[in-house]
């Protein structure tokens, strides 16, 4: 075996370690004292953004350090699985479970579709995949991660709208005051759309996976080297989220999702009414 740098590797295994956390808080909000299951689904959720600061790290690593290897390919491609693929199916099943949506073959299956799905895309993504960054700029089907962070953050969405966690220790948070002005009936309103959105959404986001849309790496976009607009879209992202976490990174995850699909169809009606205008200028 060839000689494996141990920085990148160790991060990847810090993302498995994660997703392994998650699924066991997940577990523990289910089977342990209902008092307390908001509070553990929703270290679960967060969890699984934790271990995506690790996966975008190991590969920054990698590249800075030229680590780059297929072992460590490999290993991120598991760990990924672990904890994109698995762990946010097993917090939305047990969202499901606890509230008792449809049958439970029925969580089983959208669950299901979406941890396979998502090994299945990973498995294409070493296939097709090289090391150099260029390769990392866009993607063929959703993102891993970003279908994880999707899931985990409607789950936090919903659990936000019951005031629960927004209210914890009496002190509300700025979503938390602003949910106090929603009438009580809107509010669970929302979030009893929310739970049938989470049962659709799982083999949606599964088949966006596993599909030929291209979707831009969202890391590349924020951060693009050398760019001022960057730098300011950078400082608003993070004021955002500390103002309000939880709908931001709803907002973002459904947005990055739909503009993925619906992307090629406003580019060719744009480049229509851009030849009809050319059109009618020649004409004149």
């Amino acid at each position: 075996m060839k000689h494996i740098h141990m920085l990148p590797n160790l991060l990847t295994l810090a993302n498995a370690g994660v997703g392994l956390l998650a699924i066991s808080k997940g577990i523990d909000a289910l089977a342990g004292d209902p008092a307390l299951f908001e509070q553990r689904l929703e270290s679960a959720c967060w969890l699984i953004f934790v271990a995506m600061v690790f996966d975008t790290l190991d590969g920054k690593v990698a590249r800075m350090m030229d680590s780059f290897s297929d072992f460590g390919a490999q290993l991120d491609s598991f760990a990924d699985a672990l904890t994109f693929g698995v762990a946010p199916a097993l917090l939305a099943k047990v969202l499901m479970e606890h509230e008792n949506l449809l049958h439970p073959r029925l969580h089983f299956f959208a669950a299901a579709v979406f941890s396979l799905m998502a090994i299945l895309r990973l498995a294409r993504f070493n296939l097709e995949s090289d090391h150099a960054a260029e390769s990392h700029t866009d993607f063929n089907g959703l993102p891993s991660p970003a279908a994880a962070g999707t899931v985990a953050a409607t789950i936090l969405m919903y659990l936000s709208l019951g005031g629960g966690i927004e209210n914890a220790g009496g002190d509300p948070t700025p979503l938390g005051k602003g949910l106090a002005f929603l009438p009580a009936g809107v509010r669970d309103a929302i979030a009893a759309g929310l739970l049938p959105m989470l049962v659709l959404m799982l083999p949606v986001l599964g088949f966006l996976m596993v599909s030929r849309v291209r979707y831009a790496h969202l890391g590349a976009v924020l951060f693009a080297r050398g760019r001022f607009p960057s730098l300011v879209k950078f400082v608003f992202a993070a004021l955002l989220l500390y103002l309000a976490p939880v709908p931001v990174l709803f907002v973002t995850g459904v947005v990055f999702v739909a503009h993925g699909v619906l992307a090629p169809g406003i580019g060719r009606l744009r480049a229509r009414v851009r030849g009809r205008e050319e059109g009618g200028a020649q004409g004149s």
